[in-house]
C-alpha cells in the first residue's frame, strides 16, 4: 500500500501554482511590450506600404525614361559624328 506524502503534495501544488503565475506574467509582459512597440511605431513618421510602392514605381519609371533618353542622346551623337 502506498501512502501519500503531504510535503511532496504541497511542493507539487506550489510548483504548479508558480508555473501558472509565471505564465501569466509572461503573457502580461508580452502585452506590455507589444503595446509599447505599437505606440513607438505610431509616433514615428513611417510611410505606408502603398506610399512606398507608389514612390518605387515612380522611381522605376524615371529610370526607364532616363535610359530611353540616354539611348536617344547616344543615337544623335553617333549621327552627328
Amino acid at each position: 500500500m502506498q501512502t501519500r506524502n503531504r510535503f511532496l503534495d504541497d511542493v507539487s501544488q506550489l510548483m504548479t501554482n508558480a508555473m501558472g503565475v509565471a505564465q501569466g506574467a509572461r503573457t502580461e509582459a508580452e502585452t506590455a511590450v507589444k503595446s509599447l512597440m505599437d505606440r513607438w511605431l505610431a509616433d514615428r513618421d513611417f510611410v505606408t506600404r502603398e506610399e512606398f510602392d507608389a514612390v518605387r514605381a515612380m522611381a522605376q519609371k524615371a529610370r526607364e525614361e532616363n535610359e530611353a533618353l540616354k539611348a536617344r542622346i547616344d543615337a544623335l551623337e553617333s549621327k552627328s559624328a
